[in-house]
């Protein structure tokens, strides 16, 4: 992920491009030795809606502050499309 890249704020992701941003984040944690975090996003393509909403807060909660703002952009856009998992 590109700390510099200019992220649009779409509204209208579905549940499949939700769980695609879930990956690269994840995966973006993995390159950066964030364990943590690579376990709290863990199984996002297969969790119902409700307990990856959950992971969404989740791994918000735990990079707030950490320096990863990229990832932390992901997250927050995927939170703004929760209403949207089905």
């Amino acid at each position: 992920m590109n700390d510099n890249e200019t992220i649009r704020w779409p509204t209208n992701l579905d549940r499949a491009a939700i769980e695609g941003r879930l990956v690269q984040v994840r995966n973006a944690a993995r390159g950066e030795g964030l364990a943590e975090l690579v376990a709290l996003l863990d199984g996002v393509e297969t969790k119902p809606a409700a307990q990856l909403a959950s992971v969404v807060i989740g791994a918000l909660g735990w990079l707030d502050g950490k320096g990863h703002e990229a990832m932390e952009k992901q997250l927050q856009m995927v939170a703004l499309n929760l209403k949207n998992l089905k």
